[in-house]
Parts: C-alpha cells; structure tokens; sequence
C-alpha cells in the first residue's frame, strides 16, 4: 500500500523569456533594499548588467565565485557582504554562483534571489557545499534555499554547447537518483522522470541550435524539474562519487556528473528495475544506463573521467574515499564494487546492463 511523506520547500518561480526585467519588483517583494551581486570571474559583465537593471538597489559586484566553494573564497564573501551592508544576495549564472551566496546566507541570513544561467538546479535546494583541504562537505539548511528564483531562458543563449550538455546532463543526475531515493514519492517521482524527457528531448537541440529559444525554455523547464527533485529527496551513489572527485581531485562538476551518470545508473541497475525502467521510458532508450551514455556521446560530451582530467594512478585513493560515509544507496557499496565502476568510468566504457523492463505506469 501506498506510503510516503513529502514536504513542500518554500520558493518562488518566476518563469519565461524576458522574465528578467522583473527583477527590481522581486527584490522590493523580499523586503530588500541592498542587493550584493555575485558571479564568476567568466560572467562579470552580466553580472554588472544586473547591478545597472538594479540602480540603488545594488551595494556592489563580488565576482569570484569558482567551482565547488572553498572556503577561502566563502570567507571573502561573507566579508564583503558585511562590509556593504547587504540584505541580500542576487546569484548570477550557476552552481558555483549559487553555491557562493548559499555560503553567505549559512552564517547571515540573507535571503537569496537566484538568476540561472546553467541547468545547475541548485537555485532549487537547501543544499549547501564547501571545499577546504581537499575535501568537499555538503549539508542541508532551509536558510540557504533561494527565495526567489528567475528562470529567463534568454539567459543561457550565450552559454556554450558544451556547458549546455554538461549542465544538462548534471540536471538529468539529479532526477535519476530521486527515482530510487530512499525518501522517494511519487509527486517527485513524477517530476523527476518528467524533468529527464524534457532535457533528453531538448538538449540535442541546444546544441546544434543554440539560438533556439523553444529548446532552451524546455531544458530549462527541465532542469527546474531536476532542481526540485534534487532539493525535495536524498541523493545516492553517484552523487557521493562526483563530490568525491570533485573535491578531492577538482575535477569539473557538470563533466563529473556527465562522465559518472551511466555507470552509477548500471551499477543501482540491478535494485531498481522500476526506477530503470521510468529513467529508460523518459529516454526512449532500451536501458537507462546505455540510453545515458549514448545521449552524452551525442551530445558530444565527455565520456571518460581520463578525458576531463583524471589520473589513473587516483582511482584506488578516489574508491577509498567514496565508500567512507557512504550516502544511503539501494545497492551495497563496496569498495571492489565501486572500484570497478571508476575503472569504467574512466575508460569510458559503454555500460553493458541489460535492457529495463517494460515502462511502467
């Protein structure tokens, strides 16, 4: 018999092309005066467009935002946040941005208006991280979850047709894994399988034709979708693996996931016919790990970790730390079994599960 708990995470979506000029009416509907604009480095000027469309609502432009937040660069942004007096932060581009002002509303308070320009999905999530040492540290706290949100898909036109793949393939990740959640639901079960069609569908499009404004709504629409059921469920295994090289190897995010998706999906394959078989049916594709990696391979993405940077001599240290604090997965993990699967990954093997079963309702 049917049995579950869902809670409801508290934000507002403002969705469509041109959504942007809403912007000023947004801040004013949080109750903020004094926005802090954050960036990277690579989106300082549409950063400093966001500072112009916000006259006197803007205190100032912090524009060193990088992959995986250490904690250097958190510490510098909590500072100058102070130091403007900001009441809240507007986080431009993608997870490193909204990593960034997720960092600062951790220890302030300040509430955060998100502008994607990726397919990140972590505008959605009361999910924070922070690298220090080498290692990444992730946790869950509903001060960090962006209170407003724009998703105007005009925005990600400029992005580049391999960082649309990435990206997407990144937002697909997290509706894979809220299939086989532990605290899955069938809202965002749902959502999640949704969120795959609409991105496997779209993102081809993307990028051929970036400029098609059709497509980029719809990865966004989908990416939304993975958005939501990143920050509504737990994740899993292949989660645990991309924060793990990540962190400890500063791999780049979106390529992680893309490179790792397929194998961590044939790995959980044989624990989760159904979730398999709604992962493959929103593909179209026999098997949902080979319908993964053939969609990443035609969207000329990466497919090997040894193609984004990895050492074959880092692949035992990799094994070792993923299997510490392992996050609850529907198959045991160990540390052959995890092994075997970085080993793949990194030859960029096409996964050989066998086919899902028939599509369920």
């Amino acid at each position: 018999m049917l049995s579950f708990v869902y809670d409801m995470l508290p934000s507002r979506v403002i969705f469509g092309v041109g959504c942007l000029g809403k912007l000023p009416e947004e801040i004013e509907h949080l109750g903020a005066t004094r926005a802090l604009v954050l960036s990277t480095p690579e989106q300082r000027e549409q950063a400093a467009e966001i500072v112009q469309r916000l006259g006197s609502h803007a205190v100032g432009l912090f524009d060193r935002a990088v992959m995986h937040v250490p904690i250097e660069v958190a510490a510098a942004a909590r500072d100058e946040a102070r130091r403007s007096g900001a009441d809240c932060c507007v986080a431009v581009g993608g997870g490193s941005t909204t990593g960034l002002a997720k960092a600062i509303a951790l220890v302030s308070d300040l509430p955060i208006l998100a502008i994607p320009t990726t397919y990140a999905g972590s505008e959605m999530t009361p999910i924070w991280g922070l690298t220090e040492d080498g290692s990444k540290k992730t946790g869950r706290d509903p001060r960090v979850l962006p209170k407003t949100v724009l998703y105007d898909p005009a925005l990600t036109v400029s992005m580049p047709a391999m960082l649309s793949a990435t990206s997407g393939m990144n937002s697909i990740a997290h509706c894979v894994e809220a299939l086989y959640a532990k605290d899955a639901n069938p809202i965002i079960s749902m959502m999640a399988e949704e969120g795959i069609r609409a991105l496997a569908k779209s993102l081809p499009v993307v990028v051929k034709e970036p400029g098609n404004l059709e497509a980029r709504s719809d990865a966004l629409y989908g990416a939304w979708l993975g958005g939501l059921s990143l920050g509504a469920v737990g994740m899993a295994l292949h989660h645990k693996l991309c924060h793990t090289l990540g962190g400890a190897f500063n791999l780049p995010h979106a390529e992680t996931h893309t490179v790792v998706l397929p194998h961590a999906a044939a790995y959980n394959a044989p624990t989760t016919p159904v979730a398999m078989s709604r992962i493959a049916r929103a593909l179209g594709a026999a098997s949902a790990a080979t319908g993964l990696y053939d969609l990443a391979a035609a969207l000329d993405a990466p497919t090997s970790l040894a193609a984004i940077g990895m050492k074959a001599g880092d692949l035992d240290k990799a094994a070792e730390i993923a299997v510490q604090n392992p996050y609850h997965n529907p198959r045991p993990i160990t540390r052959d079994g995890i092994r075997a699967l970085l080993e793949n990954a990194f030859q960029g093997r096409r996964p050989q599960d066998q086919a899902s079963p028939a599509a369920v309702d």
